[in-house]
């Protein structure tokens, strides 16, 4: 079994890693995959923890203090990758639906459980759009980010026998070859009838 001390502080320092690199800050919702399995190096559901995900949430916990972000733990595939957030996210971003789940176990996977359980007060909403996400595990977040995803590399690649990935999101650039974007650049350009 891997050290669950290091579980924590490894998530701790790639996240800190994400919430620098991606520039997220307060208010921004940072979405969290996890597979408790994949860390204790089992096949993903079939051998989920509470006890690894308590050392997750402790460390997601740290980071957004810091950072004031707000976290949506994804849910597993049965509960079709739903996402548990704190009610006050919904007020903040009033796209936001809950639907009618309490995660478990078997049912949402041990970490949406454990944060269903711990945070002031939990819902469960069936998407969103984040501005960046943590993978451990290979759980699939994709679906979660907002449009314009960029792949950024932790310094550490595993968290126990997990996998690890990251990403962070930018608006889209549009337009064609006279566009600008950056309003230093702007100031440069001459105007267009």
């Amino acid at each position: 079994m891997p050290d669950l001390g290091r579980i924590g502080s490894d998530v701790e320092q790639v996240l800190r890693e994400l919430v620098e690199i991606g520039k997220v800050g307060p208010g921004q919702i940072v979405v969290i995959g996890t597979s408790t399995s994949e860390v204790l190096g089992r096949h993903i559901g079939t051998a989920g923890t509470e006890a690894v995900a308590e050392r997750i949430y402790t460390a997601v916990e740290a980071v957004r203090k810091e950072a004031g972000f707000y976290p949506a733990f994804q849910c597993c595939e049965h509960l079709n990758r739903a996402l548990v957030v704190n009610r006050e996210l919904l007020g903040k971003y009033p796209l936001l639906e809950e639907v009618a789940v309490v995660p478990v176990r078997k049912a949402g996977g041990s970490m949406a459980a454990y944060a269903f359980k711990h945070f002031t007060d939990s819902c469960v909403v069936e998407n969103i759009a984040a501005h960046a996400g943590l993978d451990i595990g290979d759980t699939l977040i994709g679906m979660h980010l907002r449009r314009v995803a960029v792949p950024a590399r932790p310094s550490i690649r595993t968290i126990g026998h997990a996998h690890v990935n990251m990403a962070y999101t930018r608006p889209k650039l549009i337009g064609g070859a006279r566009a600008v974007y950056s309003a230093e650049a702007a100031g440069e350009q001459e105007h267009c009838d």
